[in-house]
Parts: structure tokens; C-alpha cells; sequence
């Protein structure tokens, strides 16, 4: 709201001819964003986070920060300029908002928390595949042959964006390497250990990538990213240990107790799987 969606209070102040909706301020028939409305919405969205991330209320907050949020992007793309980036995000913070209070310190299973990173990972999923189907409906495979990125490089390109520019090939061999990864991105729903890493790093570096060149970010779905990173192996290997014995990270097998005593009190092998 600071630095990367910023655009929503100044269009606050600009005529009211600019305002194109999008379907969803349409459909809810929500007012033409005023500086009353869009400094009030500011101020509600930062309480709620303070409120959620300090444990208070959090399924209220939550929802409160999830809805608002939804409002506050929709303003700000509704001015002639939809960014993508932002849809995984959105979808994190009202599944997020069913999940209730959370601690490093749980040591339960949770169905609701894995519910929630599962929609996270299948939010960032159909924003890259839908990407690309984007490409394919205004482009077609005439996207991935022609200058795109060529025409990117030479409207913002940096330094190092302009050392790209030649030899022309080099452009295009990305563009389709971005458009097969967009295609073949629900393999990361199916992958799983480092596979799965690999397929996550190579997503990052490329919007590092575009950064570096175009300087374009998509920094909300690289947060959302992390929903497939196995965020547990942070933890010191005591608290992953106390963990493990609760229950709450999976074991071999299933990480079910089937209920048998084998004869043996030594503790089972356990594994964090990603």
C-alpha cells in the first residue's frame, strides 16, 4: 500500500471520467473512489493488519483486511491498468482469514492451515497458467514469435535490459521459455522436494529477471510462492523435533499412528515433506 500499490489515493483526486470499473465495483454497485473514501479505507486496511498480526480477533480482522485489500487493488485497477501479480495475494488473505490464530509455538495439526496454503499454491498456479492463456487469446502463438520483449526492453529497459537487445533471437528464445514454464506451471500442484524447489527458484529468478531488465516486479506473487517452500526447516532443529513428537509434521508413511506397538520404544524417523 506504500510502495507497490500507491496509486489508489491519488486516484482519489483525478476526475471522475477516468473511473473505468472493473466488473466486480459493477456488480456491487461500490461508489466512485472519493479522497473521504480512499484515506478511510487506508486507514481501516492498516489497522486490521495490526490488529490480525498481533493475534487479536484474527478471523475478523482477517476478513476486514481480505475484503478491504480486494477493494483498495480494484481501485487502483480500475483506471485502465490490471496487474496480474496481485490475484495470489488477494486469494491468500481471505484464505488466511479462515485459518484463525497461528504460532510457531502449535504444535497441533491443522486441516484449516493446510486448506489455506493449498489455495495459496493453486491461486499462484492460475495466475501463471491463466498468463499465459491470456497470451494465447490476444496474441496467439504469434506472442512468442514476435517482439515483445523487444519492445519492452527499448520502452523501460535498464542497463543491462538494453545489452539483451542483441542479438534479436536471444528475446525471443525467452519469450517461449516463459510461455512453455506459464503452460507447465500445475506441475508445481504434482511436484513434490526438490523438484519442486527447482520449479519455485526458476520462478523467482525470473521475476528477478524482469526486474533486473524491465523493471517490473511482481513481488506479491513471489510472497505467495513461499506457500510451496517448506518455511518449517527455519525452525531450530530442537523446536522441529518437539514438533515432529507432537504430531504436527509428518512422519514416515502417512504420519498416522496406526494404532499397533510394534515392541519397539525407539521414536520413529521423521520427515518434513514440503
Amino acid at each position: 500500500m506504500a510502495f507497490l500499490v500507491n496509486d489508489v489515493v491519488p486516484h482519489g483526486y483525478v476526475p471522475e471520467d477516468l473511473y473505468k470499473p472493473l466488473l466486480l465495483r459493477r456488480l456491487l454497485d461500490l461508489p466512485v473512489p472519493a479522497p473521504a473514501y480512499v484515506h478511510a479505507l487506508q486507514a481501516v486496511l492498516v489497522v486490521g493488519c495490526l490488529v490480525a498480526a498481533a493475534g487479536r480477533l484474527p478471523r475478523l480482522a482477517g476478513l476486514v483486511v481480505a475484503v478491504g485489500f480486494l477493494d483498495w487493488v480494484s481501485i487502483g485497477m480500475s483506471y485502465g491498468k490490471i496487474d496480474h501479480d496481485h490475484f495470489a495475494l488477494v486469494v491468500a488473505l481471505f484464505a488466511m482469514a479462515t485459518v484463525g490464530r497461528a504460532s510457531t509455538r502449535d504444535t497441533a495439526r491443522s486441516e484449516a492451515a493446510g486448506w489455506a496454503l493449498l489455495a495459496v499454491q493453486v491461486a499462484c498456479v492460475a495466475t501463471y497458467f491463466l498468463s499465459a492463456w491470456a497470451k494465447m487469446r490476444f496474441g496467439g502463438w504469434g506472442w512468442a514469435n514476435g517482439a515483445v520483449f523487444a519492445w519492452a526492453m527499448t520502452r523501460r529497459g535498464t542497463m543491462l535490459g538494453d545489452l539483451l537487445l542483441e542479438p534479436p533471437w536471444l528475446l525471443r528464445a525467452g519469450q517461449w521459455t516463459v510461455l512453455a514454464a506459464e503452460l507447465l506451471s500445475p506441475v508445481l500442484l504434482v511436484l513434490r522436494g526438490r523438484a519442486r524447489l527447482a520449479v519455485v527458484l526458476f520462478f523467482v529468478l525470473f521475476h528477478a529477471a524482469t526486474w533486473a531488465t524491465i523493471e517490473i516486479h511482481f513481488l506479491p506473487l513471489v510472497v505467495c510462492l513461499l506457500a510451496f517452500v517448506p518455511l518449517e526447516l527455519l525452525l531450530p532443529a530442537r523446536r522441529r523435533a518437539a514438533l515432529a513428537a507432537a504430531g504436527a509434521l509428518e512422519g514416515d508413511g502417512d504420519g498416522q499412528d496406526d494404532g499397533h506397538d510394534d515392541g519397539h520404544d525407539d521414536a520413529p524417523r521423521v520427515r518434513v515433506r514440503a
